[in-house]
């Protein structure tokens, strides 16, 4: 299954966090929050569809998470889990571990937000930038 989620960049954008990848349906962004990569997100967790979210559910589901930026695309490979609950309804957070709370869509992930190419996250520093989160599950 393939899902689809628009975001927008914002000035203080770093890119910076080592376990974690986060959107958020919020405007605005502080410097603390150094693992988001996007604002404006068109879906949070809580929104993503039941027949999805059935998918991620499951331990044994790959999880492909690409962030899309103009011409340029960077691919995070993950795991689902069965204990995600999938509720949260501002955000979205791919992790390296395996933590979970309401905001996680995927574990055990093969980069963080220290890793996405710096020409994606000069793009997303435009608050004009407009990014896409494209989220599929085999």
């Amino acid at each position: 299954m393939h899902f689809e989620i628009p975001f927008y960049g914002h000035e203080n954008i770093r890119s910076l966090h080592p376990k974690t990848i986060e959107i958020t349906t919020h405007p605005n962004l502080t410097l603390n929050g150094d693992c988001i990569i996007g604002v404006k997100a068109n879906y949070a967790c809580n929104d993503i569809p039941e027949r999805l979210k059935s998918l991620l559910q499951n331990s044994k589901s790959e999880i492909s998470c690409t962030i899309l930026v103009k011409e340029l695309k960077f691919r995070i490979k993950g795991k689902g889990s069965e204990k995600l609950t999938l509720t949260n309804p501002h955000d979205i957070v791919i992790r390296t571990s395996s933590f979970v709370c309401p905001r996680t869509l995927a574990t055990n992930c093969d980069a963080a937000a220290n890793t996405i190419p710096r020409q994606i996250v000069k793009l997303l520093r435009d608050q004009d930038a407009r990014g896409i989160f494209v989220i599929e599950v085999t």
